[in-house]
């Protein structure tokens, strides 16, 4: 292991970490913490209402109801 590399590599990232910390202590004395990027848009499905649940749960029974008929008429 060459040692003299090793510190000159330490030293290089001592010199870019001093860089990165200054750039933050100068962000955090001008009070500009919050980020600089439009809101992100809600992801998912949308909410429904009652009425839309109490269709979709309508439909849904018919649709098992049918399902079940369907088995049935299978066995036999």
């Amino acid at each position: 292991m060459d040692l003299d590399k090793a510190i000159r590599a330490l030293y290089e990232e001592k010199r870019r970490l001093d860089a990165l910390i200054a750039s933050l202590e100068e962000t955090a004395r001008h009070g500009d913490l919050t980020p600089h990027r439009p809101a992100q848009k809600r992801r998912g499905r949308k909410g429904m209402s009652l009425e839309e649940r109490l269709i979709v749960s309508e439909r849904m029974k018919k649709y098992w109801a049918d399902r079940k008929r369907q088995e049935q008429a299978a066995r036999t």
